[in-house]
């Protein structure tokens, strides 16, 4: 079992040393065959599988209050979903694929071999503490790498949970989980891995690349944004309140694709608000003891999130709080009623901020042209989510916009589609992972150049006359 725990003390050596030993075991070892990746892969499905009800029990003894079936849906079932797809198609993404090498260097033959990088490492938040952590690594693997993962203090009974259910599985020369605070996060961005994967938050997320940049690390930033949903006038809104009450209050909004704000036109506005807030109600008919509703993880962003809510009030925006059964939630159960912020102005920390937390903006808007333009006005985020029945109108926010990813008529499912790419853009990441996308972020793809016995090159070698000219003639008019 490995359970490195790292004080900030000694953090850079004791990293470095299980570093080195992943390193060297990389270094000995020959790229790890289809068989033995898939027997990785399995190994952790079956373990997931077993353990499943016992990882929900600890997510939610950090959380306080957070609920199973919210955990089975959102940290179990992507992490079997990713190992059902990746022993499905395995052996597929890892055969050398055979590219034309062109005309010109014909008969020569071009194909791309797809390697391990060798070392990666993972550095996984505390929204969604499983899944963001073990989604990665089963990539990680599928790639033939070895891996040491960082998981969140915040969530510390997971980190150690991640630690020795891991350290079950895997040896510390493929797998190694670290334990330790900020500081140790940041001496473990320093090292000199070769590949870096960070999800959290794009302030940190710029530490991060910082960190990366002085060893030329690749990364992958999965990042977060505001995230936009926009009514179209077609929509058909008991559908659409449905979808984005489920979207911005699993996990009680601490989600990276929550609908963090959504565009209504003005003459639909009251409506929208209305359905709204009968799905809220249906979804959750109480909140403080329902198991269903998750609480805030800590008490420094219950403080948060509770500062935005009373900003807009004190600034005389309209809240309208869906308590279904009127109760009042005290503080020490980190639990915040789901609220509505009816047009606030642009100025509001909610509005600048990503909220991760179950309140909801609503701003009104005359046009789509205008929805559009709101849109692009602020840094890309990492989804979109569009409601109507109208192709043009979908085409045209889906082509005018850009965002890590989207969902038409529907939010979050495009996450556990492993087919897509799921990544940001700009201030909400860099590269994707998921399915293939992730097995090949975590693969160096080799071009070889493979050259016929009889050829022609040597036409184009000193001492140069009038064959090369000729041969250059014929190149160059092509």
């Amino acid at each position: 079992m490995d359970m490195a725990r790292i004080d900030a003390d000694d953090s850079q050596s004791r990293l470095a040393d299980i570093l080195s030993v992943q390193r060297n075991a990389f270094l000995r070892a020959d790229a790890p065959a289809l068989g033995e990746r898939q027997a990785n892969i399995r190994k952790l499905r079956d373990a997931v599988r077993q353990q499943a009800e016992q990882i929900a029990a600890v997510i939610a003894a950090d959380f306080g209050s957070r609920s199973a079936h919210e955990t089975m849906v959102a940290d179990i079932w992507p992490v079997l979903a990713s190992a059902r797809h990746t022993l499905k198609h395995l052996a597929s993404w890892m055969k050398p694929k055979r590219v034309p090498a062109g005309l010109d260097l014909m008969p020569g033959r071009a194909r791309i071999l797809c390697q391990p990088v060798g070392i990666v490492g993972i550095i996984s938040p505390w929204n969604y503490p499983f899944q963001l952590a073990v989604v990665p690594l089963i990539a990680a693997l599928a790639a033939g790498n070895r891996v040491m993962l960082k998981p969140s203090e915040l969530t510390p009974r997971t980190s150690e949970f991640l630690a020795g259910f891991l350290g079950n599985l895997f040896s510390p020369a493929k797998v190694a989980t670290i334990i330790g605070g900020a500081n140790v996060g940041a001496a473990f961005a320093a090292l000199p891995f070769d590949h870096l994967f960070y999800t959290g938050s794009t302030a940190t997320g710029r530490r991060i690349m910082r960190a990366a940049a002085e060893n030329l690390t690749p990364v992958t930033l999965e990042l977060g944004g505001k995230s936009p949903c926009i009514i179209g006038g077609d929509a058909i809104l008991p559908a659409a309140a449905h979808s984005v009450a489920f979207g911005k209050l699993l996990n009680a909004g601490q989600t990276c694709v929550a609908p963090d704000y959504v565009l209504v036109p003005r003459a639909r506005l009251e409506t929208f608000t209305g359905l709204l807030g009968d799905a809220i109600r249906k979804l959750y008919p109480s909140l403080r003891t329902n198991p269903d509703y998750t609480a805030i993880v800590n008490e420094r962003h219950y403080a948060r999130v509770s500062a935005l809510l009373e900003e807009a009030r004190q600034r005389g925006v309209r809240v309208v709080e869906i308590n279904p059964s009127n109760e009042t939630l005290p503080p020490a159960g980190r639990k915040i009623v789901p609220s509505l912020l009816i047009d606030p102005p642009d100025d509001l920390a909610v509005m600048q901020d990503e909220i991760f937390g179950p309140i909801l903006p609503i701003r009104p808007y005359d046009s789509l042209e205008e929805a559009i333009a709101f849109v692009n006005s602020r840094p890309r985020p990492l989804a979109l989510y569009y409601f109507g029945t109208g192709e043009a109108q979908r085409d045209r926010v889906l082509n005018r916009t850009v965002s890590g990813g989207a969902c038409v008529n529907e939010t979050l499912m495009h996450i556990v589609a492993e087919n897509l790419p799921f990544g940001g853009i700009g201030a909400s990441g860099m590269g994707a992972y998921h399915g293939e996308f992730g097995f090949q972020t975590f693969s160096h793809r080799k071009g070889v150049f493979l050259q016929s016995r009889i050829n022609g090159t040597g036409l184009l070698r000193p001492p140069f006359g009038r064959a090369a000219n000729t041969v250059l003639k014929f190149l160059m008019s092509r």
